[in-house]
């Protein structure tokens, strides 16, 4: 079983450290098994949450052994933690142990040196002091979360779930990260990323997704279907440079892109839970040629339809 240690900090933020704790605790595998074991760890016996304290069963022995380490951020992002906590997590690191944090416990990875000539990302807020403090991390403030491999990155409060959700495909496919998803009452992928999000001084934000909703939703019912960015666009009841404009804000895509990532991720549910052949489910979810399955597939996944399936079927 899949062990995950939750670091619990002082002035942890709670629902940061609330969000992996429930989401991998929650997560059980096609037979019924829990998929993860769960382990709240800290420095000390007794941690200061802010509105509340509590006890971790745990010590920062707790971190050893474990698959993945969670840090959670804390509401004193920018006082580095102590020795033992760096040490700890360098120690964790170096044993090949997966690293995450949520929100600006991404401070804390870099305090460690665990960023160092790495992309990572934080809370959009928080970007910018990151970026002063780290001058080695290269920051992204516009997206949800950053996969490096072994350490991983997520913007504020629920980018946490995203990338929980994210780790659970990685570790168990698309068919047991959708349930836990269902469970949470997320969807298992957000399109976009915290850019949606950002404040700018000269603009007013705007409501997110609302006026691509019902034309993301038609896209959805019409994967198999060979779609045209002016069919698109007619559709939607728009001109093919507004419909680009509008997906750029509310996506941070371009609708074909996006089409193309939406059919292999249904590429990938039918590849776990059907028999049917690789050439088969191309055509399912819309693309012309087994080939230009293949390419596409394992252009975002990384991997082939065939290795993906003997991992994940």
């Amino acid at each position: 079983m899949h062990t995950v240690a939750v670091l619990a900090l002082d002035q942890v933020l709670p629902f940061d450290l609330a969000t992996p704790v429930d989401t991998f605790s929650r997560t059980r595998l096609p037979d019924g098994r829990p998929a993860y074991r769960i382990r709240v760890c800290a420095e000390r016996e007794e941690v200061d949450a802010g509105a509340f304290a509590l006890r971790a069963p745990y010590g920062l022995e707790g971190l050893r052994g474990a698959d993945t380490v969670i840090v959670p951020g804390t509401a004193t992002a920018d006082q580095p933690p102590s020795p033992a906590v760096l040490a700890a997590l360098r120690e964790a690191a170096a044993e090949g142990t997966r690293i995450a944090s949520i929100c600006v416990g991404t401070f804390v990875l870099a305090a460690a040196g665990l960023l160092d000539g790495l992309r990572a990302t934080t809370h959009w807020i928080a970007a910018p002091h990151l970026a002063a403090a780290h001058p080695a991390v290269e920051v992204d403030p516009d997206v949800l979360y950053v996969d490096n491999g072994q350490v991983l990155t997520s913007a504020g409060a629920a980018a946490g779930l995203d990338l929980c959700l994210h780790m659970i495909r990685r570790d168990y496919g698309s068919a047991v990260a959708a349930d836990a998803a269902r469970l949470a009452v997320m969807p298992l992928e957000r399109e976009g990323g915290q850019a949606q999000f950002i404040v700018h001084d000269h603009t007013p934000p705007a409501p997110r997704g609302a006026a691509l909703d019902p034309v993301l939703d038609w896209l959805r019912a019409n994967l198999a279907r060979d779609l045209a960015l002016a069919e698109i666009a007619a559709h939607a009841g728009m001109s093919t440079r507004t419909l680009m404009r509008r997906f750029r804000e509310q996506t941070g895509t371009t609708p074909l892109q996006w089409l193309h990532r939406a059919r292999v991720r249904q590429a990938q549910h039918l590849l776990e839970t059907t028999e049917h052949s690789v050439e088969r489910i191309g055509a399912q979810v819309g693309f012309g040629s087994a080939t230009a399955f293949r390419d596409r597939f394992k252009r975002t996944t990384g991997v082939s339809p065939q290795a993906y399936r003997r991992t994940f079927g």
